[in-house]
């Protein structure tokens, strides 16, 4: 149980950088992985990039290079880096956060998505 606040969507020229928040708070202790999903029209939810308790990382094929997860457990927040961001990177971007309460339980919480328009 939590909640997932993401930021820092808006519109951005080919080319470009956007950088990319979500805040957890709530029934949360622990966050054991955070990653970053995306949706466009017409096509399925996919995996971005996604980060692991030890700072373990993968990314999609598709922004391998240009993209950059990174964490701060501290601040229960999770950061997406696109660089070099491409027509085909438009979509509504979701922060995914899986945690531990205090009492050990495994949740799973999902942002309401926030939208980048790659576009001249």
């Amino acid at each position: 149980q939590g909640q997932l606040v993401e930021s820092g969507g808006g519109l951005v020229q080919p080319g470009g950088s956007r950088r990319l928040s979500c805040a957890a708070s709530g029934s949360i202790f622990r966050i054991t992985y955070m990653g970053w999903y995306r949706q466009a029209p017409g096509k399925q939810r996919e995996l971005v990039a996604g980060i692991a308790s030890g700072d373990y990382t993968n990314y999609a094929d598709s922004v391998k290079g240009r993209f950059t997860i990174s964490r701060d457990n501290a601040k229960n927040t999770v950061i997406l880096q696109m660089n070099s961001l491409k027509p085909e990177d438009a979509a509504v971007y979701y922060c995914y956060v899986e945690s531990r309460t205090s009492s050990g339980r495994t949740t799973h919480d999902w942002g309401q998505g926030t939208q980048v328009t790659v576009s001249s």
